[in-house]
């Protein structure tokens, strides 16, 4: 019976926990849970919903999805210090378009989710440089954040990633429209195993951003800048050159 249950959905679970008493203690066990997305049911998931989740499962947890569950934030009974306290072996979050997300969700994340290697932040604008300040000093095992859209975001916030996140493979930043050289440069210089980055929409980079990738990162394999303007062909000859020579 384990390992049928092994192969069913959330859906189905929830149902068969309702059987019996039996089968509501392995409907409900907690290796049934290690990856769970919550995508379908993005209207109806609350924070109540991913504390009892963090509560009954936490030690199983590794692979979390609540991409546009807007009903998860800080006012909804503190969901990430549940995470944090809980899930202690998470190393996937998608917590993209959770729009109530702010810094003091990442304080929370990272003081318990210190394996986490893959984080979602797209769209989650209200979050600032003191938010990525809080993340990164905890979870510096990242090796992929996503923050498309987060358009609060400065240099100084790339400053933090640089000084702590070492491993970082790879990076989207797309439509944070207040980067410019000064903070891909800093990324370049601490984070040389960079293999993908996103630069797409931040419309104030020169080349010289271009020339810090061609020197610090050779690992790079993936570069997206569309609408970045000032980018020249200069630039993208440098960066071909350099690649050429790993």
């Amino acid at each position: 019976l384990p390992r049928i249950f092994s192969f069913l959905d959330i859906v189905t679970l929830c149902r068969c926990a309702q059987i019996s008493k039996a089968w509501n203690i392995l409907a409900l066990d907690g290796s049934n849970w290690q990856r769970i997305d919550l995508f379908n049911f993005q209207t109806d998931v609350e924070g109540r919903v991913v504390e009892n989740i963090s509560k009954r499962c936490g030690g199983f947890l590794r692979k979390l999805s609540l991409r546009g569950c807007i009903g998860v934030g800080d006012s909804s009974l503190n969901t990430c210090y549940s995470l944090s306290r809980f899930c202690a072996k998470l190393k996937h979050l998608d917590l993209t378009s959770c729009v109530s997300i702010t810094n003091s969700s990442l304080k929370g994340i990272s003081e318990g989710c210190r394996n986490l290697e893959y984080l979602n932040l797209s769209w989650c604008d209200q979050i600032t440089k003191d938010g990525i300040e809080a993340l990164v000093r905890g979870c510096r095992g990242l090796k992929a954040l996503l923050l498309r859209g987060c358009t609060q975001l400065e240099d100084e916030a790339l400053k933090h990633i640089q000084n702590y996140c070492h491993e970082l493979v790879s990076l989207n930043l797309q439509s944070c429209p207040r980067i410019t050289d000064e903070g891909v440069v800093q990324i370049c210089r601490g984070c040389p195993r960079l293999q993908a980055l996103c630069l797409s929409g931040c419309s104030n980079l020169t080349d010289t951003s271009l020339t810090a990738l061609a020197l610090n990162c050779p690992r790079l394999q993936i570069l997206e800048a569309a609408r970045c303007s000032h980018l020249t062909d200069a630039g993208f000859t440098l960066l071909a050159r350099v690649r050429r020579r790993f």
